[in-house]
């Protein structure tokens, strides 16, 4: 996973955007002793975040010929995380709010999924944006592990889940990154978010589809997929 890191700096470095968030995924059980850790990162640049919390349903591009997925994703937005140490209670300290979303994964290579968590986070962790949807409102006193949400693809329900199989959840996510970050000496600006990681599955989307999220049954997100 070093090795992994260390090409996604570079691929970072070459690049040159501005990083506007991290996606966060998981390591199957049967490989964490492997890889040291149970999550992996990667980055989500700034000009491929769009807000779709008005109801809009923007338009997210994929690499028609690799592989690409629709995931519906709770999102946090960092505030001050500074140099204090965090944990799963007072993380939640550090987040400015919290937003439903879609996070597209999308690689030019189509096997991605099938060589591994590190060859995962050497391209970007699998990510090609993210969409904000609507605010959680009162999400700090929200039973969020429990929230239900369904996801669609072209109005076909293709999963329907919780957090509560989601590790130590979307703040566990944070926890994650806060320190992981702060190990390959990267910071955490304010207004940075995290997509923290897929509640209903990996959902494998094509050019010319739709797709949309529905949180706690009445907060929806929708997006629509193009090839690049």
């Amino acid at each position: 996973m070093a090795d992994a890191y260390a090409i996604q700096d570079a691929a970072i470095a070459l690049d040159g955007r501005r990083i506007g968030g991290w996606k966060v995924g998981r390591i199957p059980d049967a490989l964490v002793d492997r890889f040291g850790d149970n999550r992996l990162t990667g980055p989500i640049f700034d000009d491929e975040i769009f807000d779709g919390s008005a109801g809009s349903a923007p338009s997210m591009p994929i690499y028609s010929t690799g592989f690409a997925a629709a995931e519906a994703e709770v999102l946090l937005c960092f505030g001050e995380v500074g140099a204090r140490d965090w944990d799963i209670d007072s993380v939640k300290d550090c987040i400015a709010q919290v937003r439903t979303g879609i996070e597209i994964a999308s690689s030019p290579f189509p096997e991605i999924n099938l060589h591994g968590p590190a060859v995962t986070a050497s391209d970007y962790g699998n990510n090609k944006g993210l969409i904000l949807g609507p605010a959680i409102p009162g999400w700090r006193d929200a039973d969020l592990i429990r929230m239900p949400v369904e996801m669609f693809v072209d109005d076909q329900r293709v999963g329907a889940a919780t957090m509560e199989a989601m590790l130590d959840g979307p703040f566990g996510s944070a926890l994650f990154l806060i320190r992981t970050l702060r190990a390959r000496g990267i910071a955490i600006a304010p207004g940075t978010w995290v997509s923290a990681g897929a509640i209903t599955g990996i959902h494998e989307v094509k050019a010319g589809q739709k797709a949309h999220a529905v949180f706690n049954h009445d907060i929806r997100v929708d997006c629509s997929i193009r090839s690049i």
